[in-house]
């Protein structure tokens, strides 16, 4: 499998905010990352 076709920066932040080590987010693939990030939108909403 190939890496996501995202920047360094976006998967530093992304790993940041997943709690994830970066190679980790750089080798997901994309539909369960974008699960991840449907879960921590879901988080972030519920605390505000």
């Amino acid at each position: 499998m190939r890496p996501l076709q995202i920047s360094l920066e976006t998967a530093q932040k992304l790993a940041k905010a997943l709690g994830m080590p970066l190679e980790q987010i750089m080798h997901m693939p994309q539909h369960i990352l974008v699960q991840k990030l449907l879960e921590l939108e879901k988080k972030q909403n519920e605390q505000q």
